[in-house]
């Protein structure tokens, strides 16, 4: 069968997509552009209400259009019955499933199943447990980028976040088996490990082997490759900030943290039940800041939570201007199904818009203070990929975009640049000979 695969959301649904295109390739089925398909696979993401809608829709079109449709990620796993009100018919795939689905595709493409046309059982697939997320084929997205999943699930209940409910608690996988995954993607070129998860530092809390032995051990593998380490959370990095420091201090690791405050209002935290002050959050970040000059800072922000005063805003605009984040994922608050924060009380959605905006504009000046202080900036960065329009897309130490517009050097390799301009999204570099 002709299929299509479309993805939302995280990297490690990115991730789960390029094991499930793989493995509908080595069934013998042909990837096409969805104008073509005969089977539409939705990797669903449900963090966002806006998300949420976009996907109904399309689950709802392409059943008006009687494509066939298998949806999965995180959506069956708890909103199940919205899939089903959208499209009967609609197979679905469990978020721990993905290696079943060409289990799923072989029963569609059964002459059988097919003759009955709506008649037919729609089939839903789910499992217990994760499998076959690490040490299985892929079709990579990014032929030099490998996407590991450390773990499935998470142990906290911030009471906003529906993840919880949709991937269960943590489950971290074998560091053997991480390992060996990592070495494959590095047989077969690639030269960015990108280490995901729904909180990278929660990576161990069940097992026993934290996360920084296991970037020791990632790190000592030999090669010339970078790795990005993903988000993690302040509570989960607090009780291992020193060995973290420790483990980020190797060469192959980005200077860069992506750590989720969600909000600099200690009243907004703890209704979020984010079990981290601003000053720990603080503390982790000047720690990483301390130890590494030119670190790079991701952040989350969610606007508009239920009791969130004026006051507790305007510390999160001021926190935003102290510490200069260089990017900021900005969440205007929906409530979400599965969560405490249901029951809350709503701020009026003018005011949560009203703030997004402001912070957006705050977080904009941010940039481009952060962008003028690098103009000049001469040292050596690794060349990640081909750039998107021409050129080479190179990263510093510390993961900041550069893009060479003219240079022989190849992904994989490193080179010395001077840094003579930026753009919105990136800095221009010319090559130091």
């Amino acid at each position: 069968m002709k299929v299509h695969v479309s993805t939302f959301g995280c990297s490690a649904n990115q991730a789960s997509a390029e094991v499930m295109m793989a493995a509908i390739r080595d069934q013998g089925h042909e990837l096409v552009p969805e104008e073509h398909a005969d089977v539409v696979v939705l990797n669903t993401c449900t963090v966002k209400y806006t998300t949420e809608q976009k996907i109904l829709y399309k689950i709802r079109e392409l059943g008006i259009k009687g494509i066939e449709l298998v949806v999965s990620g995180c959506m069956p796993e708890v909103q199940l019955e919205d899939i089903i009100r959208s499209n009967p018919n609609a197979h679905v795939l469990g978020v721990n499933s993905i290696s079943r689905i060409g289990e799923v595709l072989n029963s569609i493409a059964s002459p059988d199943i097919r003759s009955q046309s709506t008649s037919r059982q729609a089939l839903h697939v789910f499992s217990h447990e994760p499998e076959g997320f690490i040490n299985v084929p892929r079709l990579r997205f990014n032929p030099n980028i490998h996407i590991c999943q450390l773990s499935q699930g998470c142990n906290n209940t911030c009471s906003y976040c529906i993840v919880r409910s949709a991937r269960g608690p943590l489950r971290s996988f074998h560091p053997d088996s991480i390992v060996k995954d990592i070495e494959q993607g590095i047989n077969e070129g690639c030269r960015e490990i990108w280490l995901t998860s729904q909180d990278n530092a929660q990576y161990g809390m069940d097992t026993g082997l934290r996360l920084p032995q296991l970037l020791e051990r990632i790190c000592a593998i030999p090669g010339d490759f970078k790795v990005r380490v993903g988000m993690m959370n302040p509570f989960s990095a607090l009780p291992i900030l020193e060995e973290l420091l420790d483990a980020f201090e190797n060469s192959k690791i980005y200077k860069l943290v992506h750590l989720p405050v969600q909000s600099a209002s200690n009243d907004v935290l703890k209704k979020m039940n984010r079990f981290h002050s601003i000053e720990e959050a603080n503390l982790v970040i000047n720690s990483f800041r301390d130890r590494f000059d030119d670190l790079t800072l991701f952040t989350d922000i969610i606007v508009g939570f239920p009791g969130e005063k004026d006051v507790d805003f305007l510390k999160t605009i001021k926190w935003v201007r102290d510490y200069m984040p260089e990017k900021v994922n900005i969440s205007r608050y929906t409530p979400r199904p599965h969560t405490k924060a249901l029951e809350y009380r709503n701020i009026d959605s003018r005011i949560v818009a009203q703030r997004s905006n402001e912070l957006h504009d705050v977080c904009e000046k941010v940039k481009v203070s952060v962008r003028n202080s690098m103009i000049g900036w001469q040292g050596r960065v690794f060349i990640s990929k081909e750039a998107k329009l021409k050129g080479l897309m190179a990263r510093t130490a510390s993961y900041k975009p550069v893009v060479i517009p003219e240079s022989s050097a190849v992904p994989g390799s490193s080179c010395d640049v001077e840094i003579f301009d930026a753009t919105p999204g990136y800095f221009l570099g010319r090559v130091i000979i």
